[in-house]
């Protein structure tokens, strides 16, 4: 790219006619060279788009997983090193929430969704924010309300797998 630039200075020193007329040939090349790189930002964009459908589904996929307690599918969602922070602040590893889950103290009636989630790729992971109304049991203690949901998935070897994920819960009005 530098060696580029230098040959476009150089052929808009040495062209023939004005000065005005010089840098206006250079201020063109130079235009077209950086315009040159547009398609890379639009490849990358385009695999953004992707990745972000792609954690879309890897959402829906888990909430089904956690309605149903299909601890197979919880066991390829859940990155190995998972955690989860529950609302209290507790912190939960994926063996804690697998282990919930077999033994019936965690289970879910609803996960609805009360606006759209937000995701945000950013290359090999993703964010994901949203405002979830829940209504089960975790740990055994029966749990209700309406919480922020912030979920950190990041893409390997076997697909997006979430990370870590934190429920905040909000205010009844």
């Amino acid at each position: 790219m530098e060696s580029d630039l230098r040959s476009l200075f150089e052929i808009g020193i040495r062209s023939k006619g004005s000065s005005t007329m010089k840098w206006a040939k250079l201020y063109v090349l130079v235009a077209v060279v950086f315009l040159s790189s547009a398609p890379g930002k639009a490849n990358q964009e385009a695999t953004d788009k992707q990745s972000e459908q792609e954690v879309r589904q890897m959402i829906e996929k888990y909430r089904t997983a956690l309605l149903q307690r299909d601890i197979a599918a919880l066991e390829k969602i859940w990155a190995d090193d998972y955690v989860f922070v529950n609302a209290s602040g507790d912190v939960a590893t994926k063996a804690d929430r697998l282990a919930n889950a077999k033994s019936g103290a965690t289970t879910l009636e609803s996960i609805n969704e009360e606006e759209s989630i937000t995701v945000r790729v950013y290359q090999n992971s993703a964010v994901a924010t949203s405002r979830v109304t829940i209504k089960g049991q975790y740990s055994g203690q029966p749990t209700s309300g309406q919480y922020r949901s912030t979920h950190v998935w990041v893409k390997g070897p076997a697909g997006w797998q979430l990370v870590t994920n934190q429920l905040t819960a909000l205010k009844q009005k």
